[in-house]
């Protein structure tokens, strides 16, 4: 299988990425709040959308492809979040999804 990014293959990409960082996110709120049971309905839902997307790019691309893209936009959106939260991002943090980013780059490479 190839691992040359069509734009289907980056919709889907992002999708599952942003599906992940949804997750984290809607887990960050349930933690925060308490309320468990509307979070766990997005949550399922989340991960079947998940599910689907990752389906469809297995059919086309090689595993270890497809979850390193994934975990490199899900970085980049999970931090991004962080920012946009106003949560404090250490030089070690920033470092790390940095680390990421250069390694999926090498991979893909």
């Amino acid at each position: 299988m190839d691992v040359f990014l069509t734009s289907s293959r980056v919709f889907l990409i992002v999708l599952a990425a942003a599906g992940y960082a949804l997750a984290a996110i809607a887990m960050k709120l349930m933690a925060q709040s308490g309320t468990t049971p509307p979070f766990m309905a997005l949550l399922a839902v989340v991960f079947l959308v998940i599910v689907l997307a990752e389906v469809q790019l297995l059919r086309q691309m090689d595993l270890s492809n497809v979850y390193i893209a994934i975990i490199a936009a899900e970085t980049l959106m999970v931090l991004g979040y962080a920012l946009w939260a106003g949560e404090t991002l250490t030089a070690r943090e920033i470092a790390g999804g940095g680390l990421v980013i250069a390694g999926t780059i090498l991979v893909g490479a």
